[in-house]
């Protein structure tokens, strides 16, 4: 065997990283894939567009709601447009809704996209104000131009939706 190191020492070394490394290999992977149903990627609407994720994987989808877009139904379903300059999406929610939202506000909501393309949210959050954005939502909004930290409602949540 004239690829093993001569040095008793440099065998002991090399034998026991052979033994560690398959063994930490595999914790990592049943970590990875014990966590794989845990892990929720943010997208803001144009990214979901660009991303396309499949229908029924859990995700954030962060922008602000359209005004005009808001219709409430008696059995306590609500539908809002989540929007941020180039993309919209349909949001649906069961439930209530928190105390801080409304049309022209930030908010991100956790769910999934079903398959006709509609995003069906189990949760809502509404933010304050951008001070209180997640810092991948301000992010996105900065580069696309949208950052409003005057408070100041954009352009496009002023116009009504023509749907």
């Amino acid at each position: 065997m004239s690829w093993l190191p001569k040095s008793p020492k440099a065998r002991r070394r090399l034998t026991l990283i052979a033994a560690i490394a398959p063994v930490l290999a595999l914790a990592v992977g049943l970590t990875l894939w014990g966590l794989r149903d845990s892990i929720s990627f943010f997208y803001t609407p144009s990214q979901a567009a660009q991303a396309h994720p499949p229908s029924g994987r859990s995700i954030q989808l962060g922008g602000l709601v359209r005004m005009g877009s808001v219709r409430k139904h008696p059995d306590g379903r609500v539908e809002f447009v989540v929007a941020d300059r180039t993309a919209q999406d349909q949001v649906t929610f069961q439930g209530d809704l928190p105390d801080l939202f409304r049309e022209g506000q930030g908010v991100v909501a956790l769910g999934s996209f079903r398959r006709d393309g509609v995003f069906e949210a189990k949760e809502v959050l509404a933010k304050h104000d951008e001070r209180y954005m997640p810092r991948e939502l301000t992010k996105q909004l900065k580069a696309q131009g949208e950052w409003r930290g005057d408070g100041s409602t954009p352009d496009y949540a002023k116009a009504k939706d023509p749907s």
